[in-house]
């Protein structure tokens, strides 16, 4: 396994390219600010703050970095990225995204935002929101796992919303084909390039089997390779007790990179979903040329997470600042 390291150079380089090509993506975002915390002297060390926490706990299991990075995107579709997504049950939301079947009990990181959020209420009490502290969150793992730096612009307020059937019916499925894939990212303001780049997320993590054992019973899908699918059987068996794990890829399942594509190429990708990525002109290239060019990917994809959080932004007319943890909304009575 590569060890992964800060390389100063590099992170200048992504990151005068994120601020050269940034682009909004909903009209909301135009509130958002690189440096929001330090330019507005509310919380100068929000940033670091965070990046401390999360490189403590993805260091010592760098699969909660790939559950940050999932987490991102799990909240920025359902409702905009407003920290929805880590709203425990209560009264005023009764069942929330985090129960739906995407999200629970696959979704990780929870006790890493729970974490930064105490660390900020010490330090700044009030005044880094959750739906930040998701974004700093996904950033620093990305570069903890790919070596990937971009800067992430911040001043995102938090929603007192959060609804099960809403992540079942706006969270992409494995299952889905590019049509559908490209419908779903063009809904919330995403690219096709956006959409071939995201997916490079499945370089790291894990998944359940039951995600794509559609593919190897009763038959290995042709899309599959089959010796792969051969030995995914061995690790998802049909009709098995408990719902097993494995990686995403095989190959560098802790690194944020490349691979992933290489994978869609041969075949050895888990889900439809990645096989639906060779099915145009357009999204092949994309596989092919971030599968070949090194670096391409890396800094394509601080873009895409930029634009990612541009989604559905809420300001302090229509959200809220959650005080003391990122699990409730506040209570104003």
């Amino acid at each position: 396994m590569r060890t992964r390291v800060s390389i100063p150079l590099s992170c200048l380089i992504f990151a005068m390219a994120i601020q050269v090509l940034l682009l909004p993506v909903s009209s909301d975002s135009s509130d958002l600010q690189v440096g929001y915390y330090k330019r507005y002297g509310t919380c100068p060390e929000a940033e670091p703050l965070v990046k401390s926490v999360v490189n403590r706990f993805v260091r010592k299991d760098p699969g909660l970095g790939a559950g940050l990075i999932r987490m991102f995107f799990h909240d920025c579709f359902v409702r905009g990225c407003d920290a929805s997504v880590l709203l425990d049950q209560s009264a005023s939301n009764p069942d929330p995204e985090k129960n739906a079947i995407p999200n629970n009990p696959s979704l990780r990181g929870f006790e890493v935002i729970d974490a930064a959020k105490d660390k900020l209420e010490k330090a700044c009490p009030g005044k880094v929101s959750c739906a930040d502290i998701i974004a700093f969150a996904a950033r620093d793992a990305a570069n903890i796992l790919g070596g990937i730096c971009y800067d992430i612009p911040s001043g995102r307020y938090d929603g007192r919303v959060s609804k099960n059937s809403e992540a079942l019916s706006s969270l992409p499925a494995p299952s889905l084909n590019l049509n559908q894939l490209k419908a779903a990212f063009s809904a919330v303001g995403l690219s096709t390039t956006d959409l071939v780049t995201l997916s490079g997320a499945h370089s790291i993590g894990r998944s359940h089997c039951s995600s794509f054992t559609s593919r190897l019973y009763p038959t290995i899908d042709r899309t599959m390779d089959q010796t792969f699918g051969m030995s995914l059987r061995t690790k998802c068996p049909a009709n098995a007790s408990t719902d097993g794990v494995v990686s995403q890829d095989s190959v560098t399942p802790d690194n944020l990179d490349g691979q992933y594509y290489k994978n869609v190429k041969s075949l050895e990708a888990l889900f439809f979903s990645d096989w639906s990525l060779l099915t145009s002109s357009e999204t092949r290239k994309l596989v092919d040329d971030y599968s070949t060019t090194p670096g391409l990917f890396e800094s394509s994809f601080g873009q895409s997470m930029v634009n990612m959080g541009n989604i559905g932004v809420l300001n302090k007319n229509n959200g809220e600042i959650r005080r003391s943890s990122c699990r409730a909304v506040n209570n104003y009575y």
